[in-house]
């Protein structure tokens, strides 16, 4: 097994995912503050605070680091974790807690297996994600092809679950427009899910990626398939719900999406038809915006979701995306000076517990340089005002 950080570290990554279900809310607070080589060690002992005990004490003898590595490696799988520069930290950055923006339960993964020929960075600055009914009717698989072939001529990447349906039609055109396209599964990495898309899943793999942040091994199951989507909502900048009844799962991920701060887009359906009347009551509340052609949703979600002509470099600012509260920060720093967390607080208007928490973040996305005397606003960032 190659890795591009430390064996010490993948592994401890390695173990601390099997240990705990995701979102392991309480456990990536504590490999926050500590690391994960100590919070591994910590885990085992069961020296850990009882929050952490509580999400790791029934699996945290099961220390199968090493057999998940080696399985992996056999399906040409590889584990990415945050210390790894191929991690989608930006996209990422949405389902930190300290964002405030993604509802209870969609915590960050506390690392990644992923499949694929594409490098991870890659693949998630120009992703839009397309979801919707197993159910399909034929309209429905019809747009979410066409929808997954238009995306990728458009130089975008398609984001969905694997699924029958919207989900391996979108899939499908993407594929059929040369990739690329990532699944994100809700089961281990080394088994394809469902059984009937294991061809498919195979060509998301040559030509894209795929992706779990379970084990491998770990057999589906629908609260896994409900927590993955979280995952599916944060990876994209936009997401396009095609079909969808009233209770579904591809709710579930546009529900997510806007609590993200991400594009919802909705494609309106035949009024007789049970399978758009999810799409319909989206659009009717208002959690969604109408897409009403493929030209329509390209135009809509690029701005946020790329630069879809490189001439135009102009129609997307680097600051695209940050929450209210970091581009406060990102706007009171200076490229010039440097400031320490205190003044940025005072220009910002924001507590200092909350500036010095930001401000990392920041850093990890390019936004901010850290330096000996304190904090600058990276060259090349956009001012607003």
């Amino acid at each position: 097994m190659t890795a591009p950080v430390g064996e010490e570290i993948v592994l401890a990554r390695a173990y601390l995912i099997r240990v705990a279900e995701p979102p392991a809310f309480a456990l990536h607070a504590f490999v926050d503050v500590v690391g994960p080589v100590e919070a591994a060690d910590l885990v085992r002992r069961g020296d850990v605070p009882d929050a952490v005990r509580s999400e790791t004490e029934a699996r945290r003898d099961l220390d199968l680091a090493s057999d998940d590595l080696r399985n992996a490696e056999k399906v040409g799988a590889r584990l990415v974790v945050p210390e790894d520069p191929d991690w989608p930290a930006w996209q990422l950055l949405c389902l930190a807690p300290s964002t405030g923006r993604g509802p209870r339960g969609t915590g960050r993964p506390l690392g990644l297996w992923t499949r694929g020929s594409v490098p991870v960075a890659n693949l998630f600055d120009r992703a839009v994600s397309v979801v919707g009914a197993r159910s399909a009717t034929g309209y429905g698989e019809h747009v979410a092809a066409e929808l997954g072939f238009e995306l990728v001529q458009a130089g975008m990447t398609v984001v969905s679950g694997a699924a029958y349906g919207i989900d391996g039609a979108a899939h499908r055109g993407a594929l059929s427009a040369g990739g690329p396209t990532v699944a994100v599964l809700g089961c281990g990495i080394d088994l394809a899910y469902p059984a009937g898309h294991s061809g498919l899943i195979e060509g998301i793999a040559a030509a894209g990626l795929v992706v779990s942040e379970y084990p491998p091994g770990t057999t589906p199951a629908r609260h896994r398939f409900l927590v993955r989507n979280r995952l599916i909502a944060a990876l994209s900048s936009a997401t396009v719900v095609v079909e969808a009844g009233v209770r579904s799962g591809a709710r579930n991920t546009a529900a997510t999406a806007a609590s993200l701060g991400k594009v919802v887009m909705a494609v309106p359906g035949p009024i007789t038809s049970v399978m758009s009347v999810g799409c319909h009551d989206l659009l009717r509340t208002g959690g969604a915006v109408v897409a009403g052609s493929i030209p329509e949703i390209v135009e809509a979600v690029g701005p946020v979701g790329a630069n879809l002509d490189p001439s135009r470099k102009d129609l997307r600012r680097s600051t695209d995306g940050l929450g209210e509260e970091a581009l406060r920060v990102h706007d009171a720093l200076r490229r010039e000076e440097s400031m320490d967390a205190e003044q940025v607080a005072v220009e910002a208007g924001l507590p200092l517990d909350r500036v010095r928490t930001l401000l990392p973040e920041l850093e990890i996305t390019g936004h901010v340089t850290r330096l000996d005397d304190g904090w600058r606003q990276q060259e090349g960032g956009d001012r607003h005002g």
